[in-house]
């Protein structure tokens, strides 16, 4: 008997829409890279900013 074909007398399996079969969440390697980069990214610009404030005086 091939994969697709299914046991006699046995109900068919319902095929699953891609939102019950794909993963919803994000790795979570890359949830803490993202907030990283977030929060150093900020930081950065608030630097560049005070620099501009300062020189600009």
């Amino acid at each position: 008997m091939s994969e697709h074909e299914s046991a006699p007398g046995a109900a068919p399996t319902p095929r699953r829409s891609i939102e019950e079969t794909a993963e919803t969440k994000f790795p979570r390697g890359l949830v803490v890279r993202l907030f990283a980069y977030l929060v150093a990214g900020h930081i950065f610009a608030g630097f560049l900013y005070l620099l501009f404030e300062v020189g600009g005086k």
